[in-house]
């Protein structure tokens, strides 16, 4: 990802800003910090690129949904609607809140479909909490029409597409708010790090309150501040701040560079009898940070990702593939092993976690096999995967016929 590839002066000189100081906590302690606030500056870069009114960095994409979800005011006992195919953690997330999460299927887009989340609504359902997968972003015409007709609370979790956009409109601002992650595997990296988004002032105060022990962060005296509300501690440091600071000004120059490659990429690709690619709803808002194969069907995916793997490519497909990013990876949530009583064992769960009904997602996503774009490729490089993508498929269908 271009986040562990671009990395230089920069960000060294944005790390050393803070070492100078001292001062590696992102509030208060005005007088040693010399003026030097990072998490503000990041918070501003990332308003900038993706047009927010608001933003909140925290220590994790992770610890992003959750105070996305907190904000606004999703507990114990709402129903969520989630994908199967996402992080983990999205998950995790709802479960953490005290609420309850209810698959729906996915479709081409690899993200939540309308018709699958009106399928799994239910009287009790609060939220959709939206992923935005694989860098792109899901038709956000069609779910917004959903979360008007029920009037329900839409929050996203961006986490794999910042910089991604819907007809102008960014991932994560289509709801009441939005998460990204900076994780060391994003197109932008703060090593570890997370970002908030909102238009909503109320919701962005709610958020800094929550991640911070419920800290007013009024005034500069941390002993005086009041405490609205009960929270935890989510907080950035200034290093990862630093780092994510000039990481965001770096992500228009990847996003170009992504997508010029991957239109090569599907122009070549497109031509091989058998491939085609996953439905991206605003082609012009692609952040690019995946190039997205779909094949004729979970077999045929299986054996070409074996051929990769012989060829020393590597191709992620999650239908097989133990990278906790699909349900099928799941045993831990089917069999509901946690460490802590969690909602969901009070309350119950109009489904079975083990047994779940969603042959659409088993279907697209049992065909997709996804690359990851480099931003520091060259030509000849994506030739070559390209000649070795396009032989495993064509071996592989010459065998089968």
């Amino acid at each position: 990802m271009p986040g562990t590839e671009l990395y230089g002066a920069e960000e060294r000189q944005e790390i050393n800003d803070v070492l100078e100081t001292g001062m590696f906590f992102r509030y208060n302690h005005d007088a040693q910090r010399n003026n030097i606030w990072k998490a503000r500056e990041f918070e501003a870069e990332v308003c900038k690129l993706v047009g927010a009114k608001y933003a909140h960095a925290v220590s994790s994409g992770s610890t992003a949904v959750q105070c996305a979800l907190a904000a606004a005011g999703i507990g114990a006992g709402d129903e969520v609607i989630v994908p199967p195919f996402t992080y983990i953690a999205t998950v995790e997330a709802v479960l953490i809140a005290g609420a309850i999460p209810v698959f729906a299927e996915v479709d081409e887009t690899l993200c939540l479909s309308a018709e699958g989340i009106r399928k799994a609504l239910t009287p009790n359902t609060k939220a959709i909490c939206l992923v935005h997968m694989c860098g792109q972003m899901a038709d956000m015409d069609s779910i917004m029409e959903v979360v008007k007709e029920h009037n329900l609370i839409l929050v996203e979790d961006a986490g794999q597409a910042m910089a991604a956009s819907y007809k102008g409109v960014s991932t994560g601002l289509w709801g009441v708010a939005g998460a990204y992650s900076y994780d060391f595997f994003k197109i932008a990296t703060a090593a570890e790090g997370g970002v908030m988004v909102t238009n909503d002032e109320r919701i962005y105060k709610l958020a800094d309150s929550y991640s911070d022990h419920g800290h007013d962060h009024v005034g500069n005296n941390r002993g005086m501040e009041q405490h609205p509300v009960i929270g935890f501690n989510f907080r950035i440091s200034e290093l990862h701040a630093a780092i994510g600071k000039v990481q965001t000004q770096r992500v228009p120059y990847v996003r170009e560079k992504n997508n010029e490659y991957k239109k090569y990429l599907m122009e070549k690709l497109g031509q091989v009898p058998g491939v085609s690619f996953a439905t991206i709803p605003d082609p012009s808002g692609d952040s690019a940070t995946f190039l997205n194969l779909l094949l004729p069907d979970t077999e045929t995916a299986g054996k070409v990702v074996a051929e990769l793997n012989a060829a020393g490519v590597g191709g992620f497909n999650y239908w097989y593939t133990n990278m906790y990013h699909f349900i099928n990876q799941w045993d831990h949530l089917k069999e509901m092993r946690t460490a802590a009583r969690l909602g969901v064992e009070k309350f119950g769960a109009p489904q079975d976690y083990a047994n779940l009904d969603i042959p659409k997602s088993q279907e697209v996503i049992g065909r997709l096999i996804s690359f990851g774009i480099r931003v520091t490729w060259t030509y000849a490089e994506i030739d070559t995967l390209i000649e070795k993508v396009s032989a495993a498929v064509q071996k592989v269908q010459q065998v089968e016929a």
